[in-house]
């Protein structure tokens, strides 16, 4: 059976969010991301795109690029809750959907021919939907197979549509014409490579002797680089499982030294997961504490504990005395705190596990305080200006820098 595949990707997604819920952002080149020397750009809006700025780019080099941009750490509960919209919508136009990330993923449409009139009118309709409820916008590519959907996603942004015609020669003349370097796993050191075999496009590859293509690169990479270029990608749509752990981790723009800082960042982050944990309705029986130094050596430790749990202190003292217990020599770089082997809250209370209802009335308390007025609303830690990746407003206004 022929297979039709939707990649869907949101348009600068958390940028776009932002914008939704600040007209002042709008039409303006708004960038997100950590605001140290150590930071990068998580995303940014395409406004900002027009100066050459992009996400992973190191943020001192964006504010060179563009002086006049918004700069803001991002809020990544807001963008947490227009995923869940968005990812709801997906739900409701097709029974099969593998998420790839918080803003993009595959939705499975074949044997659904009867409820439009093509796959372009349904991708239409879809489109429209999204923005209809979020006002936000996304990208569809519709395609035979996940590997020509994604690509076809991505080549009209903002607000594209691509069909691959599901013919052998339409999709050779819909791939082979691209650079090489729009197959998944050509990165620039492959891409170099291919270059000097005289590879400049997909079809270059497609007509490369697998002969040459086995001697550099391998029978295994051979194979799939071949496959790919001739647009061939027989993966089919899996949804994901359920989420195995709850995290939360920052890479700090000085290395920390003291053990009072440290405990502090500590209990930052214990509260981060306790708050993450009760927001999905989960416990966790098992802590684990990741800490890297300042010559990237990294370590990561676990306690499971007799009961689970979702309450700050108690993620706190374990993820504290795991940290004694190892006790790095120099200074630290990153902290992260997670929870895992999860017992669903509910089910908890549902089957009599012992709990402490005070402690899980003043929670309830709390977190109708955070959910209200942000969650740092009640903190007992202040945290650190983190060094790079998309994070939780923390109640400071955006830096904007004037011409």
């Amino acid at each position: 059976m022929q297979r039709t595949i939707f990649h869907v990707d949101m348009d600068a997604f958390f940028a776009s969010v932002e914008q939704r819920e600040h007209p002042e952002y709008r039409n303006q080149p708004l960038i997100i991301g950590g605001l140290s020397g150590r930071g990068v750009v998580s995303t940014c809006s395409y406004e900002a795109r027009k100066y050459g700025v992009h996400s992973a780019m190191p943020m001192e080099r964006a504010k060179r690029l563009c002086p006049q941009g918004i700069f803001i750490p991002g809020n990544f509960p807001l963008y947490k809750d227009a995923s869940q919209e968005v990812f709801e919508i997906f739900h409701a136009f097709s029974p099969v959907v593998e998420p790839l990330s918080i803003d993009e993923a595959f939705l499975d449409m074949t044997g659904m021919e009867r409820l439009a009139k093509s796959p372009h009118d349904y991708a239409v309709r879809l489109k429209a939907a999204i923005r209809e409820k979020t006002q936000l916008v996304a990208s569809v590519g519709i395609a035979p197979n996940k590997f020509l959907a994604k690509i076809a996603s991505d080549l009209e942004k903002p607000d594209g549509l691509v069909e691959v015609p599901a013919d052998e020669a339409g999709i050779r003349a819909f791939l082979w014409p691209l650079p090489v370097s729009r197959i998944w796993g050509v990165g620039k050191k492959t891409e170099a490579r291919l270059h000097l075999l005289h590879v400049q496009t997909v079809g270059d590859l497609a007509k490369l002797s697998p002969v040459k293509l086995r001697q550099n690169f391998g029978e295994k990479t051979a194979q799939q680089l071949r496959a790919l270029s001739l647009g061939h990608d027989d993966r089919v749509v899996a949804p994901r499982g359920p989420q195995k752990s709850i995290g939360r981790e920052i890479t700090y723009p000085e290395d920390l030294h003291d053990t009072e800082t440290i405990e502090r960042q500590l209990r930052h982050l214990a509260e981060e997961v306790g708050w993450r944990l009760r927001r999905a309705g989960r416990k966790a029986r098992t802590i684990t504490l990741k800490c890297r130094r300042g010559d990237f050596h990294t370590w990561t430790r676990s306690k499971t504990l007799d009961r689970p749990t979702h309450f700050d202190d108690e993620i706190y003292e374990t993820a504290k005395q795991l940290y004694h217990d190892l006790h790095p020599a120099g200074g630290i770089r990153l902290l992260g705190i997670s929870g895992s082997n999860f017992d669903e809250a509910e089910e908890l209370a549902l089957f009599g596990e012992e709990t402490d209802e005070k402690k899980e009335r003043l929670y309830d308390t709390v977190d109708t305080l955070k959910k209200r007025f942000g969650k740092d609303i009640i903190s007992s830690a202040a945290p650190l200006i983190e060094g790079g990746g998309p994070r939780e407003r923390r109640g400071e206004s955006p830096v904007r820098k004037n011409k």
